[in-house]
């Protein structure tokens, strides 16, 4: 049996109520697990299982914040997700909505890469003022990196077809690895002891972020602040950044754009020169274009039919509530119309005029118009008016019977 004064929650009251508690105590988590069950949607967005041995939850990842995933998750990859609880009340479910997504591991190496890159810019190795100019034509391009990478085919078939008349001198050095960060700064310290070349390119294509930490090495930083000839940074593709960017005198988002850079031309430096006027120009042209077409949404008859387009549909629900207050009105009135008309003939039923109409009369005292209710009230010789239905009569009291 149930106790009378328990207290009984419906459904969605408890849902909320666990909604509320859940929400509240877990705005910001990060939890670790195993990716399963990955499906992106058309539309951009990613959900997804997040498991580890005992348990699983659900997670979901709007294409606002999927955009920002430096990798592609799938399956099986091992992941640190940051976000909040939600519940969802239709299916009586919780998931995690993830705000951010990295590999596992990939955040302790980025700890570590900010407390390196703040020690260094302390001593002052990334300031601006300290980087040297490129030279504009260099006659000897020294190149550290690998002898079998993709980076050194990449920077060989650009000068080539350039025909910058540079001569590169090759210097190979290891790009991944344990020893790879103490090699290219070894090397980099030899091309100035020799004299080896005009500029210095050190890089390599793109890869993992463990595969570019030798570029975050304090040894190459220190190396490359510490060269009297001017270096090149280009590691890996546009998106990625190393400590060896930021201490270089030039940072080339590839090492097919560092090989653009030296070998820059006195005419291709007019034609740059030109080129960028016109885009400017085409710019300028293009933003001028945009403003007009804006400018022309707020006509008067833009600006009405945006109007409407707010309007129109808070006119149809007023409509909409409108209707439904008169059928709701009319259905009161049939309803308070009906009940008037039983009252009505219960007070028809109870009128002195519908009694008198069964033959009755209404006894009242002449003199003083006092209603008589009873024979005892009556005296001889009294004088009294007998009412009808539609006349009435004098009459005395003659005499009195009980």
């Amino acid at each position: 049996m149930f106790d009378q004064d328990e207290k009984i929650y419906q459904v969605s009251d408890l849902t909320l109520l666990i909604k509320e508690i859940l929400e509240a105590s877990f705005l910001t988590i990060t939890v670790e697990g195993e990716l399963s069950n990955f499906r992106p949607s058309s539309a951009g967005h990613w959900y997804f299982t997040l498991k580890d041995e005992e348990a699983v939850i659900q997670g979901v990842m709007f294409k606002g914040r999927s955009a920002g995933v430096k990798f592609s998750p799938s399956d099986g990859q091992r992941v640190k997700i940051k976000g909040n609880i939600s519940v969802y009340a239709k299916r009586g479910t919780y998931q995690i909505i993830c705000t951010s997504m990295e590999k596992s591991g990939e955040g302790d190496i980025l700890a570590m890469l900010e407390r390196r890159k703040q020690k260094l810019a302390s001593m002052g190795l990334f300031e601006a003022a300290r980087k040297k100019p490129l030279p504009v034509f260099p006659e000897r391009i020294a190149v550290i990196t690998s002898p079998t990478g993709a980076a050194l085919r990449d920077i060989i078939q650009v000068l080539g077809r350039r025909s910058s008349g540079a001569d590169l001198v090759i210097i190979p050095a290891p790009v991944q690895g344990e020893s790879a960060g103490d090699e290219i700064a070894a090397q980099i310290r030899r091309v100035n002891k020799y004299n080896l070349g005009d500029v210095i390119i050190t890089g390599r294509g793109g890869g993992s972020l463990e595969d570019l930490l030798p570029f975050s090495e304090e040894s190459v930083v220190m190396a490359i602040a510490e060269s009297e000839i001017p270096v090149i940074s280009a590691v890996g593709h546009e998106i990625d950044t190393s400590l060896s960017d930021l201490a270089a005198d030039y940072r080339a988002p590839t090492p097919s754009a560092a090989a653009e850079v030296v070998s820059s031309r006195r005419e291709e430096l007019i034609i740059r020169v030109h080129s960028l006027q016109d885009g400017i120009s085409d710019k300028l042209t293009e933003r001028t274009e945009k403003i007009r077409i804006l400018l022309n949404q707020f006509t008067p008859e833009n600006m009405e039919r945006n109007f409407l387009q707010i309007v129109q549909p808070l006119f149809l629900r007023l409509d909409d509530a409108k209707e439904d207050s008169i059928r709701t009105l009319k259905d009161l009135t049939i309803k308070y119309r009906y009940k008037i008309e039983l009252l009505k003939n219960d007070l028809k039923g109870s009128s002195p005029m519908t009694i008198l109409k069964r033959g009755y009369a209404i006894v009242n005292d002449e003199e003083s118009g006092k209603l008589i209710k009873s024979a005892k009230d009556l005296k001889n010789g009294q004088r009294v008016v007998l009412c009808f239905e539609k006349d009435s009569i004098d009459a005395e009291i003659k005499d009195y019977e009980k």
